[in-house]
């Protein structure tokens, strides 16, 4: 392969994409970039208004990109807006799973049980954990990538082609204290991702992730920012020493990859989790 065809199989134009959670913060400016490359962009996200944000700001910037309301576990409701997309732009080429999250309720405030402090009976920890929260953010999360992976992986396997990028966490391979529920259901949707690569090896249809570190988006500041003074909490403080780059991620710093991993540039890449965390997984003490 020459220089030339090396950077053509990068080219995004015109190809079409579906984006779930594209009205937060890491997927909205995943959909904005995609959008200025050319990429027609499906915004999902269950605030509607936020989705059509992220659409406007693709389309004001000369792009093309449609809005939908909808949630990625009603099942039913996908398939209406799968056949909506069609409609317009036919099947899609690609699907970025970036709905799911944390919930403050399937969080333990503590990182340690002090089995000598009596409290540990009735306090934050994981043996009073709430555990509709904790069932909620375990299908958020790992259901919120299935199901779309169902519903708009039809299409791409009908034609042949396509790549699915879903959106695990650094937390999948190095569990994080406090968050038990959102550790697991991303480890789980690294496990899904393999499984799903391995399934559809054979049509054309790759499928792989991303295990992004510490980004400051929405989502993360009730652990990480401290309310009364907008300081970093000792919890950032410690992500922030254990991350050699030193700092957080920014949005953006995700797109190249993902640019990859949705291109011809990676089209014998399937079934991998590629960490982006400033080095957070390579540590060493």
């Amino acid at each position: 392969m020459n220089e030339t065809n090396a950077l053509d199989s990068f080219h995004l134009a015109g190809r079409s994409l579906i984006i779930t959670g594209g009205g937060g913060g890491l997927c909205g400016a995943l959909a904005r970039s995609l959008g200025a490359i050319g990429m027609r962009v499906a915004v999902l996200d269950l605030n509607e208004q936020a989705a059509q944000q992220t659409a406007n700001a693709v389309n004001a910037a000369g792009g093309e990109a449609l809005a939908y309301g909808c949630s990625v576990l009603d099942e039913v409701q996908l398939a209406g807006v799968n056949a909506s997309i069609e409609e317009k732009w036919g099947p899609a080429d690609c699907l970025i799973n970036g709905a799911g999250g944390n919930d403050p309720k399937a969080s333990t405030e503590v990182e340690f049980v002090e089995r000598a402090d009596l409290s540990w009976k009735s306090g934050p920890n994981f043996l009073n954990l709430d555990m509709a929260g904790f069932e909620r953010a375990l299908r958020l999360n790992l259901m919120g990538t299935v199901i779309p992976a169902k519903i708009f992986s039809r299409g791409m396997v009908e034609q042949g082609r396509g790549s699915i990028v879903n959106i695990s966490s650094m937390s999948a391979f190095v569990p994080l204290t406090k968050i038990p529920a959102y550790s697991a259901a991303k480890a789980s949707v690294a496990n899904f991702t393999k499984w799903l690569a391995v399934h559809y090896a054979h049509t054309g249809v790759r499928v792989n992730a991303l295990a992004p570190g510490f980004f400051m988006t929405e989502q993360l500041r009730f652990l990480h920012i401290d309310k009364a003074t907008g300081e970093y909490t000792p919890r950032a403080k410690k992500v922030v020493a254990h991350t050699p780059m030193g700092r957080y991620g920014e949005p953006d710093e995700l797109v190249g990859t993902v640019m990859w991993l949705l291109s011809e540039a990676s089209r014998f890449i399937t079934g991998d989790v590629i960490p982006i965390d400033g080095g957070f997984s390579s540590i060493t003490i």
